[in-house]
């Protein structure tokens, strides 16, 4: 279930890109040869006027084939002029700029529109025992490695919404809770729990040595919290989404920027960062917690996609953002045989630094 959602979210997130490039092409004139999602081989195709919309078999990315992306394409003779007018670098620079940010200013426009509903349906949000009404919940936050609760499979996640040890429970409190386990003596108790929208009743046993600052008292190895759904009215949602996307982007510039400069030192600690594998995992937890929080997970994506897609960096729209505005500059065309190979050079870094943070996640389950 896990990778079908994490395919989901990757679909949405290419299909919102490329559709943010292929709709200003239309706009601007251009002729868009195809809309893929997925990289060939191709599966299945439908031509709808000058576009073929494509399935195709490697379901990593996706694409929009814009007629004369390079030059090489408009010089071709067999073409009349009316082809060449529609091609990409027969138009402005702007236009030309224009549809390569296009992309990234979709990803980060549907990243605050996702900002928005989260806030309008309701943030699973941690309260303070003092704060919180009767609709609170007693989650599970963490649970420690080689404890009952992990022994006993508790997720992090679930919901507590019983637990007995021959008598009634207590409050659902996290004060309560742990008061419950460190007086049981190291005696069993049931424990009902509800993840994943189904009811789980366990009997699992406290045991000592768990807390670190009391080590006597008997614990059964979570951490717990009181969360509430807050609901936010429209012109706060809004506020806080456009927030929230700031300084969201403002901390992905930061941590991507530190991660090069790591790199370019030879210094880069990889586990740090999740590559196609570890994002499983990652969407797996998210959708675990509900719908807002894999919403609000997909809206971080998109932002990530966003920043990285503008890094000066051939073979991503950053770099040929850069293209551009040399070719403005020096008023001429770049030899496309050059462009091409700058194309390959990068697309074949990126692959690189994919294989090894790909190799890292590996490792981290193996461990």
């Amino acid at each position: 279930m896990t990778i079908l959602i994490f395919f989901g979210v990757l679909f949405v997130l290419i299909l919102v890109h490329e559709w943010g490039h292929f709709i200003v092409a239309k706009k601007t004139g251009m002729r868009v040869d195809e809309f893929g999602i997925g990289f060939p081989p191709k599966l299945f195709g439908i031509k709808k006027g000058e576009t073929e919309y494509t399935i195709n078999a490697l379901p990593i990315g996706g694409f929009v084939r814009i007629y004369g992306e390079n030059a090489q394409d408009a010089a071709d003779d067999s073409l009349s002029g009316e082809d060449v007018s529609k091609s990409f670098t027969s138009k402005s620079k702007w236009a030309q700029a224009a549809v390569l940010i296009a992309g990234v200013t979709m990803n980060v426009l549907f990243a605050w529109l996702l900002f928005v509903i989260v806030f309008l349906v309701g943030v699973p949000t941690v309260v303070e025992e003092a704060e919180a009404t009767a609709a609170a919940s007693l989650v599970v936050t963490s649970v420690l490695p080689d404890s009952p609760a992990e022994d006993a499979g508790i997720p992090v996640g679930a919901e507590i919404r019983s637990y007995i040890a021959g008598a009634e429970g207590e409050k659902l409190t996290p004060t309560a809770f742990r008061s419950f386990t460190s007086e049981q003596n190291s005696a069993p108790m049931a424990l009902t729990y509800e993840a994943g929208g189904s009811l789980t009743t366990i009997v699992v046993t406290p045991e000592t040595g768990l807390i670190s600052d009391n080590a006597a008292l008997p614990a059964l190895g979570v951490s717990l919290a009181l969360v509430e759904t807050i609901r936010k009215p429209v012109p706060t949602a809004i506020l806080e989404a456009t927030s929230a996307t700031y300084e969201a982007l403002v901390a992905i510039t930061k941590g991507l920027g530190s991660l090069l400069v790591d790199i370019a030192q030879n210094d880069a600690d990889l586990s740090q960062v999740a590559g196609p594998i570890g994002i499983v995992g990652l969407v797996g937890d998210a959708a675990e917690f509900g719908f807002t929080s894999l919403l609000m997970f997909t809206a971080v994506i998109s932002l990530n996609l966003a920043v990285i897609n503008l890094l000066p960096f051939p073979a991503l729209d950053g770099g040929r953002l850069v293209l551009v505005g040399v070719e403005a500059v020096l008023r001429r065309p770049i030899n496309p045989v050059w462009v091409s190979r700058l194309n390959v050079v990068g697309f074949g870094l990126l692959l690189l630094l994919m294989l090894a943070v790909t190799y890292s996640d590996i490792a981290k389950l193996l461990k």
